[in-house]
């Protein structure tokens, strides 16, 4: 009997240990501050000794680092705060989109360490063409980590369609001309590290948006949001208090694919007008009379330049937006929406649009009192790259005693 009971105990004790470490990393990565070994004890309800222990191995791991000597004007040794550690360990965030390809090495503390962006015309391309090239930019970048002497753990990739999760296949992204490609399985070879999950790039880029808001910001947006990702695509990521949501087949956000206008413009999906005939990039440069491969950028500079016919184009991407986020919000009933990548530049010109779409078809405003808050992303360039990087660094948070 002892025999098993001594086995049994270890087990239980391994355990208890292994969510402590979790606890414990997680009050670090979640901290906007460096917290000492106490206040880790004292919010963890650890001892002391027990908070120091762990603190040590994950400093040990490289997955927490030291950082100078707090004076606290108390009696006693100065405190020495920790965080999580830069540069050690990176996850690799990879995307394939209609007019560029890339990869971007980011660390523990969510800070780019290294990355490499290729833009080309990728529609119509052969998908194992296009992976194989993206592979070859990620052994760059990763080659590029490597020589900081971090240990890549491994990669997720973005991709424009809805895939089959965790790994694919991409059903059908249009604008490549992609459709049921299994793009897992040789990039997978190709990389030569773990690929954790293959996934739509808006819902990646709505985990990006989250991670970039503060707290103070994030209070407007605690009860979910819809992230809106426009390019020459459009698409979007759900984000509810739990967490960005997927749906039965991780198919959910393809607002870029409702119809507005039932027998409008036909879309390169098979139908009829669907929004990102009136909202994506390439839709507005059109009505802008510019041309197909004009920046958003430089789509933002007309419009501030007063440019009429930029002008109507954009006012008609902003009531298309409207129409369609405004059944999004009626069916699922959440407060907010985000505009990002290159709705975010021309949010000063789509907003309102958007907000009156809003109040005239929402129906809960009428008795809520409250508003639909209509934001521009603050998350960086190209978040979707940032979003699937996040999934990989994640993975240390969610459970730092696979990485010691």
């Amino acid at each position: 009997m002892a025999l098993t009971a001594e086995p049994q105990a270890a087990a239980r004790q391994a355990s208890l240990r292994r969510h402590n470490l979790g606890v414990v990393f997680q009050l670090i990565a979640g901290s906007p501050e460096p917290l000492s070994r106490a206040e880790l004890a004292a919010r963890a309800t650890l001892t002391r000794a027990t908070a120091t222990a762990l603190v040590d191995q994950l400093v040990r791991a490289g997955i927490v680092e030291e950082m100078d000597q707090r004076v606290s004007g108390r009696a006693g040794r100065p405190a020495i705060p920790v965080r999580a550690a830069r540069g050690t360990m990176v996850g690799l965030g990879l995307e394939v989109n209609v007019d560029y390809l890339g990869a971007r090495a980011i660390d523990l503390a969510g800070e780019v360490i290294a990355e490499r962006i290729e833009p080309d015309d990728f529609s119509g391309r052969a998908p194992e063409d296009v992976l194989g090239e993206l592979a070859r930019v990620c052994r760059t970048v990763r080659a590029a980590a490597t020589r900081r002497h971090a240990r890549v753990l491994g990669a997720a990739l973005a991709v424009p369609g809805p895939v089959d999760r965790p790994l694919g296949p991409l059903r059908l992204a249009p604008n490549l001309g992609w459709v049921d490609v299994d793009v897992a399985t040789p990039l997978g070879r190709a990389l030569r590290v773990p690929l954790f999950k293959v996934d739509n790039e808006a819902s990646l880029a709505a985990r990006a948006e989250l991670a970039a808001r503060d707290s103070s910001t994030a209070s407007a947006l605690a009860k979910g949001f819809i992230y809106v990702s426009g390019g020459i695509g459009i698409g979007a990521g759900i984000v509810e208090p739990g967490g960005v949501y997927g749906g039965a087949h991780g198919w959910a956000g393809e607002i870029g694919h409702v119809a507005v206008y039932p027998n409008g413009r036909v879309c390169r999906c098979g139908s009829k007008g669907c929004l990102e005939q009136y909202a994506g990039r390439r839709a507005i440069a059109a009505g802008a009379g510019l041309g197909a491969d004009t920046a958003a950028a430089a789509i933002a500079q007309r419009a501030g330049d007063g440019h009429p016919p930029t002008l109507a184009a954009l006012h008609r991407a902003g009531v298309a937006l409207g129409i369609a986020l405004a059944g999004a919000v009626n069916l699922m009933d959440i407060p907010a929406v985000v505009l990002g990548a290159d709705l975010a530049l021309l949010a000063p010109y789509v907003s309102d649009d958007v907000a009156a779409q809003l109040r005239q078809r929402v129906l809960a405003l009428h008795w809520s009192g409250r508003s639909e808050a209509v934001l521009p992303a603050v998350a960086p360039a190209l978040p979707a790259m940032t979003g699937a990087a996040l999934i990989v660094t994640d993975s240390v948070v969610s459970d730092p005693a696979a990485y010691l």
